[in-house]
């Protein structure tokens, strides 16, 4: 993909500091801890990401995650977009989700956003991805003008820039 260079290899586990959560590339496999999180939190991420990607959907199924997290694995392995989920140690529970996406509108080289569930919004773990998440791109990936979405350009004024040609 002309977005990324053609040697970067994308990192496939991340330590939250502070917390006994990580990140890795999302996979299929996830959507039995996957979808629970989702549809527990689905009114306020639908707020959040509903008007830009009509996600997720109010009566989302369990297959239709799935076939969501098949795509999401695949455009990984391509290297076209990033899904990293947000863990515990054993990988039993997911706790929110960071993407990591080639510009859709003008002025960036990489759109970013993340979301947590419902029950760590506000606390400690929230605190530590949003800290993380700016040092992790700046570190470890190869961006130059990453834009943080919702967090420093509204979702409304990231809709209003022209698209990318």
């Amino acid at each position: 993909m002309s977005w990324l260079p053609d040697d970067f290899v994308h990192p496939v586990h991340v330590p939250v500091p502070g917390t006994a959560l990580h990140l890795r590339p999302i996979r299929e496999a996830d959507t039995p801890i996957d979808y629970p999180a989702v549809m527990g939190s689905r009114e306020r991420l639908w707020e959040i990401f509903g008007p830009a990607w009509g996600w997720p959907a109010e009566k989302m199924t369990y297959e239709e995650d799935r076939v969501d997290l098949l795509r999401h694995e695949k455009e990984i392995a391509a290297h076209q977009s990033f899904n990293y989920a947000l863990l515990n140690e054993e990988e039993t529970a997911l706790y929110g989700c960071v993407y990591i996406d080639p510009p859709e509108r003008t002025g960036s080289d990489a759109d970013i956003s993340w979301w947590v569930v419902d029950d760590l919004v506000g606390g400690e773990e929230e605190r530590a991805l949003d800290a993380l998440v700016p040092r992790w791109i700046d570190a470890d990936w190869p961006f130059r003008r990453p834009r943080y979405l919702g967090r420093d350009i509204t979702w409304q004024d990231w809709l209003a820039l022209p698209p990318v040609a």
